[in-house]
């Protein structure tokens, strides 16, 4: 998973993604469309795949795909990007979180 994760964050490195965000972000009105969806008004400035790349890489410049987030709402769409999580991967292919050795 290491591999395709590298492999996946060199597409943030490119000048087509820069610029594909810089319309995303502006589409938006650089407002976080997830607390919008809550009725909530935040900024935003992150460009968020609704579809994970790791799911569907044909829907990286998908710009129906994309949305912005802000910070807070982008750590709770990927918590497994948290640090302060633990992450626990069984066998059948689930994947727990654990926090201060409980399970949440």
């Amino acid at each position: 998973m290491g591999r395709q994760r590298d492999d996946l964050d060199k597409l943030y490195k490119t000048k087509r993604w820069k610029a594909l965000r810089v319309v995303v972000l502006k589409r938006d009105r650089y407002r976080c469309q997830e607390c919008k969806r809550r009725d909530v008004v935040a900024s935003g400035n992150i460009v968020h795949h609704v579809v994970e790349l790791r799911d569907d890489v044909s829907k990286a410049f998908d710009i129906n795909n994309l949305e912005t987030v802000c910070a807070s709402c982008h750590n709770t769409l990927h918590p497994e990007r948290n640090s302060s999580n633990k992450i626990i991967k069984k066998k059948d292919g689930v994947i727990k979180f654990y926090r201060n050795n409980d399970f949440i």
